[in-house]
């Protein structure tokens, strides 16, 4: 299935993906108390499945604290800089379907500007 990947401009990837899997030690709330790991774990096997992982495609990448715990769990693609939160496995998969597929933003999923640690 064709995807609407737009050509990697000047770099490997047309898109990363980044999972904030940040565990705080002093207590605070982080992402990786919200089901940060197994969000990823999705993503990346989605992404495979999908076939869009590899050069001018995606890449779903891990990130240590991305300071807007707040909002966790949180991931952040780029190269449009959209913020998203997610609750479950079908948040993971309309950020894909829609996303990193077709360069649609998911609005309900987006983190609010405000949002930081």
């Amino acid at each position: 299935m064709p995807t609407s990947l737009p050509p990697a401009p000047s770099g490997y990837y047309a898109r990363h993906i980044f999972f904030c899997l940040n565990e705080r030690k002093n207590g605070e709330d982080s992402c990786s108390q919200h089901n940060a790991q197994a969000g990823f774990d999705h993503c990346k096997m989605r992404v495979k499945q999908e076939d869009l992982s590899g050069q001018g495609k995606v890449r779903v990448n891990k990130a240590g604290c991305l300071d807007r715990c707040a909002g966790g769990p949180v991931v952040v693609v780029y190269p449009e800089a959209v913020w998203y939160s997610f609750v479950d496995m079908e948040d993971i998969d309309e950020i894909i379907d829609s996303h990193l597929k077709n360069g649609q933003v998911v609005e309900r999923l987006l983190l609010p500007p405000d949002v930081g640690r």
